[in-house]
């Protein structure tokens, strides 16, 4: 078995070539070439910590097989400098069922959600979209700006973070690493004002966006709110909004920015208009017009990390990274 660290991970998925896996990965999903249950959340009545877990088998003649991944989310560890989420991605042999690869599921993660984000910014967003704005500053903000510049030609890019000094360690970053100029914002809302583009990257429990704030015609990739009790945007945001889903399972089920306006009445659970892999299936047109809003609601699945596990554990056996152990 190989163990792939997480700068390794990172040498070998490119997101150009994650963006490619992450398509084809919805096309499966959507069109029932998985199976997987929904994720298991474990949450301990004392503490604030979480234990994810999201196994699966995806089929099909490449990148195929089962996998699983499993995360700790420890809300202390940014202040330790450590990520916030902690786990692994296995891979098994689909001749044998041996384990094939371990690897940090950090840096799957962090490449993954940008990619699919990616896809569904290429496939719902008007085509000159590229005036950024992007709520967060952390992994996946960062993530998600490399993931934005590989799909779109951005002439505009604004961050906001509760803490200016990490919206300006954000802007510091993207200049350095990425050749890009980045404003920050004093509000969420000033950050999106005439974006064409939004990614919303944060663990907020209550709405950072108003349906005012959203310009007319934009995609919003909504990736932050991943459980029930969280949401970044207000109902009158979603209600306005075309919704697209990753898995409309997943979303009814788990996500809090769906959940409230259903709730209050504003939208029913047919809302969901496709999941992203029945527009690339070419089962659902997508955006209908350019003054559309759409809003794609991300909450990640375990087909994403089985088939980027397969992907890096095949860059890996090709380049002869990672270290090798058996279990014997």
């Amino acid at each position: 078995m190989l163990l792939i660290d997480r700068a390794t991970v990172h040498s070998l998925y490119p997101m150009h070539h994650a963006v490619e896996v992450m398509a084809e990965a919805l096309r499966r999903y959507s069109g029932g070439l998985t199976d997987q249950p929904l994720r298991t959340i474990l949450r301990p009545a004392a503490s604030e910590d979480l234990l994810g877990t999201m196994p699966g088998h995806v089929g099909g003649d490449d990148l195929a097989g089962f996998g699983l991944k499993a995360m700790v989310l420890k809300p202390g560890n940014p202040a330790r400098g450590l990520d916030l989420h902690i786990g692994i991605v296995m891979v098994f042999d689909p001749e044998t069922g041996e384990p094939l690869a371990l690897m940090d599921a950090g840096a799957v993660t962090a490449i993954r959600t940008a990619a699919v984000s990616a896809v569904a910014t290429d496939t719902l967003a008007p085509a000159g979209a590229g005036d950024l704005a992007i709520l967060g500053s952390g992994v996946q903000a960062r993530s998600h700006l490399e993931a934005m510049r590989t799909v779109r030609e951005l002439r505009r890019v604004r961050v906001w973070s509760r803490t200016p000094g990490h919206a300006e360690a954000y802007r510091q970053w993207a200049a350095a690493e990425l050749g890009l100029r980045v404003e920050a914002a004093r509000t969420p809302a000033e950050a999106a004002r005439g974006a064409d583009l939004v990614c919303t990257t944060t663990a907020a429990r209550e709405p950072l966006l108003e349906a005012a704030d959203i310009a007319e015609g934009a995609h919003v990739n909504a990736v932050g709110a991943s459980f029930a009790d969280h949401r970044e945007l207000s109902s009158g945001a979603v209600a306005r909004a075309a919704l697209f889903v990753d898995s409309r399972e997943s979303a009814l089920a788990e996500s809090g920015d769906l959940h409230h306006p259903v709730a209050e009445g504003l939208v029913s659970r047919d809302h969901i208009l496709a999941e992203l892999g029945e527009v690339l299936l070419g089962k659902h047109p997508g955006r209908s017009d350019a003054r559309q809003i759409t809003l794609f609601k991300s909450l990640g699945l375990g087909v994403q990390d089985i088939m980027s596990g397969f992907a890096i554990a095949r860059a890996a056996e090709k380049a002869h990274l990672g270290h090798r152990f058996t279990l014997d």
